[in-house]
């Protein structure tokens, strides 16, 4: 009878914890200048005003965020855009003892391993590790050894913090086995104060001179063009819309932009490398980043089926990701920097996102 009964109360004590853990949660961020929401479900930015204008698409209620798949706000991994058949090469060893074994990791209905498989960390409830006064909070994700066939029990902790004009991101992991890591986060941001408005004649500028070439099956290829005297060169700011129908055979792989472009190396983390400028609100937003790359992706496939904040209908192009992230399918294509991530290691990238209003 004793026995039973403790049994049951363990059983219940195991279980309400299984649920706190399991319950969505809302943490909310304001340094007087902007104001931020964050939840552990992804660990996503649900809401960031600047200028008292909400600048990133979402939903009100946490728990549409469950129910309708879409990574907004979302910090996605363990590899963000595609491995290739997911096939995945690891080497071990030294020396004579030196293998290299291909892994295969999950795969989705076009053969990739997209977004890290499925559940993406962006479907994962994250512990709330610490919240530093109103200012800023780290969250924690710990992946499983074998997670959608990623080797290795990764630790990652994601720290929002909010300066007076900046939203910065750090990321710090760890790993016991070595593995693969390219986590990013995927808001969607439009400064017009409309959510549900084109952001095709928002003026962006990109400071990059070459993009990843994909195949008809939008895979990357291992290839760089340059921008030069295409519909990708944004070296000048340049209306979003201006091009993005253009005959390409590029933009026709994708219907509209949806690529990665190469960041310039040995860079400070003080220099912008893309600018993106509302001239109707007057605000601009600047991305900043410690990572090679960024894909840029500009809402192609909204349908206009999605209802999201304030029942705002969110149709296609109404919004631009800048994804900062090392290359897809780098471990594929050693001539792009690795992303391996060893025991005793610790990775670290930092992305900020900086305001102005004139």
């Amino acid at each position: 009878m004793h026995t039973y009964l403790l049994t049951s109360i363990a059983f219940c004590i195991a279980f309400h914890a299984a649920c706190y853990a399991e319950e969505m949660r809302s943490i909310s961020l304001w340094n007087g200048n902007m104001d931020m929401t964050v939840i552990n479900y992804g660990a996503r930015i649900q809401m960031l005003k600047f200028a008292a204008q909400d600048v990133v698409l979402g939903f009100d209620t946490l728990e549409h965020y469950a129910k309708v798949k879409q990574n907004f706000g979302a910090v996605v991994g363990r590899y963000i855009g595609r491995i290739v058949g997911g096939r995945l090469p690891m080497t071990t060893g030294s020396g004579r003892c030196m293998r290299t074994d291909t892994l295969q990791l999950q795969t989705g209905g076009n053969g990739d391993c997209s977004h890290g498989g499925t559940p993406s960390f962006s479907a994962r409830y994250w512990t709330l590790l610490e919240q530093q006064g109103d200012t800023a909070c780290t969250l924690r994700y710990v992946s499983p050894d074998g997670e959608n066939g990623f080797p290795g029990e990764l630790t990652l902790d994601v720290t929002y913090t909010l300066h007076h004009d900046a939203l910065r991101i750090d990321y710090r992991a760890t790993t016991t086995k070595p593995t693969v890591l390219n986590p990013s986060n995927h808001s969607f941001f439009n400064l017009s104060a409309n959510l549900g408005g084109a952001v095709t004649d928002e003026l962006l500028w990109i400071n990059s001179d070459s993009i990843c070439l994909y195949n008809n099956r939008k895979q990357v290829t291992g290839r760089m063009a340059s921008v030069e005297g295409t519909p990708f060169d944004f070296r000048q700011p340049t209306p979003i819309g201006q091009r993005i129908d253009a005959d390409d055979e590029q933009l026709r792989v994708t219907g509209g932009y949806d690529h990665c472009y190469s960041l310039p190396p040995q860079r400070s983390l003080d220099v912008p490398v893309a600018r993106l400028t509302d001239l109707s609100t007057g605000i601009a937003m600047e991305v900043l980043t410690t990572e090679p790359a960024m894909q840029i992706y500009t809402a192609n496939a909204h349908k206009g089926n999605i209802v999201g904040k304030g029942g705002t209908t969110y149709p296609r192009r109404n919004a631009i990701c800048f994804e900062t992230m090392h290359f897809p399918d780098s471990p594929n294509n050693p001539q792009w920097p690795t992303t391996r991530l060893n025991p005793g290691e610790e990775f670290r990238s930092t992305t900020i996102y900086r305001f102005t209003a004139y």
